[in-house]
């Protein structure tokens, strides 16, 4: 199944597509109301504007260096997971999503890096916690809050991991627990963004190793499903015919990512190269 990750109402019902992911919050703290015809997605602990809005909300290091994109490896700004208020909101906006359609997809969750957070609350509440390893109490505010997220999913929840499988960096980077989170979600999405998908053997490796870390096995569709989401920003049609197919080989579905034009040339070139390659003997 082939679907399209837009900012834009329209495109997700484009027949090109077999469904569509909207945004209905990103990271830049944009707003838009969520569509009853497709999967809804939420960013949410990524937010540029509530970051500049109310700098108490980003979380810190132990330095006291606040997590926003004005930093080294950070592309956006960050939230603190444990602020109750901007959680509640989050938890509203899923609701909100719901409503519309019972397929949700949430975005951006965890702490932003491995050294994040050590604001005077996150301090309190893993000193008043049962836990004695920090990673773990992290882990289980985000399995918490994705918990609590999915109880308003009455569809199918859908989860974006960051794109790296290699095991234990995904729980100390950003509190993911894989085994926890998957009774709480139905899908994992991981985005593996190139700007041309000159070469793939790289995306072929991350894609493998999300298949072992999932149990995930695409002939027999078992274990804990994931699909590919695939830049599709003026990337040629055929290096990114060449990408599906190897994201193909190990994901539950494949998405192209905010370029529906470009995605839609690149899936009616795939079906016309299968239909030329049929042969009828005419009798």
């Amino acid at each position: 199944m082939y679907g399209v990750v837009t900012r834009n109402a329209p495109e997700v019902d484009w027949p090109d597509f077999d469904m569509g992911f909207y945004e209905v919050k990103d990271v830049t703290g944009r707003a838009a109301a969520p569509l009853p015809n497709a999967v809804n997605m939420v960013s949410c602990f990524g937010d540029n504007a509530a970051a500049n809005e109310n700098p108490e909300l980003v979380p810190v290091d132990d330095e006291g260096n606040l997590a926003t994109r004005d930093r080294t490896y950070f592309d956006w700004a960050y939230i603190c997971p444990t602020n109750e208020k901007y959680r509640a909101g989050l938890l509203e906006i899923v609701e909100d999503c719901a409503e519309q359609n019972g397929d949700v997809r949430l975005d951006d969750v965890g702490f932003p890096r491995a050294e994040y957070c050590h604001c005077e609350r996150c301090t309190r509440l893993f000193e008043e916690s049962d836990y004695d390893d920090w990673f773990a109490w992290r882990a289980s505010v985000i399995t918490e809050f994705v918990a609590e997220a999915a109880e308003r999913i009455p569809g199918r929840t859908y989860l974006t991991l960051y794109p790296d499988p290699y095991p234990g960096h995904l729980y100390e980077r950003a509190g993911l627990d894989i085994d926890a989170l998957a009774e709480h979600v139905d899908e994992f999405v991981v985005p593996l963004y190139d700007v041309d998908y000159g070469t793939t053997y790289w995306l072929e490796t991350i894609a493998k190793g999300f298949n072992s870390l999932l149990n995930w096995s695409p002939e027999e569709q078992e274990g804990t499903p994931f699909s590919i989401e695939l830049y599709a920003v003026e990337v040629d049609i055929d290096d990114l015919i060449h990408a599906v197919e190897v994201a193909d080989a190990y994901a539950k579905d494949v998405f192209f990512g905010y370029d529906a034009s470009n995605a839609a040339a690149t899936l009616r070139r795939m079906k016309a190269d299968e239909q030329e390659g049929k042969t009828f003997d005419g009798t």
